[in-house]
């Protein structure tokens, strides 16, 4: 896993943009189409802002996948992470096609749908993030390592809803769903190349533990770490409880040197 530490929050999600674009970009050259998981929350304003306006990509030739959705909220509803999509991201490219999942469907059938388009060819590139708790999509610890399963309907634990509370979404903890729609763990690392974008020092220490950490399912993002093309794009104070050693190691970025068309 490549770490990167961005001059700040818009910096990075223009980093993580440019490198998901560059993603997308070869793989329509090489196969004629391209395929990507899309994150919702708060680690993404940015990079979907930035990737809505990457130059030279042929959205007719993208097809988008959901990575997780709260079980029982309508699209509708302001914490929706289908309304959260298809307004940053799916009403502003021509995409083939946007496979969501609806959160006030039939849990087990939508997953199930969904997972049978999803098998039929590789991911290109899945933008995700890193939760308070150290989760990975919906995967709260201790995360399942071994599923095959595409996705899973899992419970939440009170540290990923509180978060949910306290980044705004939801008034209060009762009103927070109990259970999410997910991607495994398995199926995100089959994806080609992985983009994680994280900012804010709330996410410090599991940041931390992700890089640092023993690989463990207690600390769900550290199995970014076995993946060849992961990219963790963090801003400084996200990056601010990491060792001077891995600090040094770390790839600085700011807003000049991130190249228009891609970031290598």
């Amino acid at each position: 896993m490549k770490l990167v530490v961005a001059e700040n929050a818009e910096t990075m999600g223009c980093y993580a943009a440019t490198l998901a674009a560059s993603a997308i970009r070869a793989a329509i050259e090489e196969r004629g189409n391209s395929r990507i998981v899309v994150a919702t929350g708060a680690s993404q304003f940015t990079v979907l802002s930035h990737l809505v306006q990457q130059p030279d990509i042929d959205w007719s030739r993208v097809t988008g996948f959901h990575l997780d959705e709260y079980v029982g909220l309508s699209p509708e509803h302001p914490a929706s992470f289908c309304r959260y999509l298809k307004e940053r991201f799916v009403d502003r490219v021509p995409l083939t096609a946007f496979h969501y999942l609806r959160g006030d469907a039939d849990a087990a059938e939508t997953i199930q749908w969904v997972a049978s388009e999803l098998i039929q060819q590789p991911i290109d590139v899945a933008l995700v993030g890193i939760g308070e708790n150290g989760h990975l999509a919906f995967n709260d610890p201790p995360a399942d390592f071994e599923t095959e399963a595409p996705y899973l309907v899992l419970p939440l634990d009170e540290a990923c809803r509180q978060q949910q509370v306290g980044e705004g979404w939801f008034d209060s903890l009762a009103d927070v769903p109990s259970h999410a729609m997910s991607m495994s763990v398995h199926r995100i690392l089959q994806s080609k190349q992985i983009v994680c974008s994280v900012p804010d020092e709330r996410k410090a220490e599991a940041v931390r533990a992700s890089v640092e950490g023993t690989i463990a399912p207690e600390v769900p993002a550290s199995i970014l770490r076995r993946h060849e093309h992961a990219t963790l794009v963090v801003d400084p104070p996200a990056a601010s409880l990491l060792g001077q050693a891995t600090l040094e190691a770390a790839v600085r970025v700011d807003r000049e040197s991130v190249p228009d068309g891609g970031a290598g």
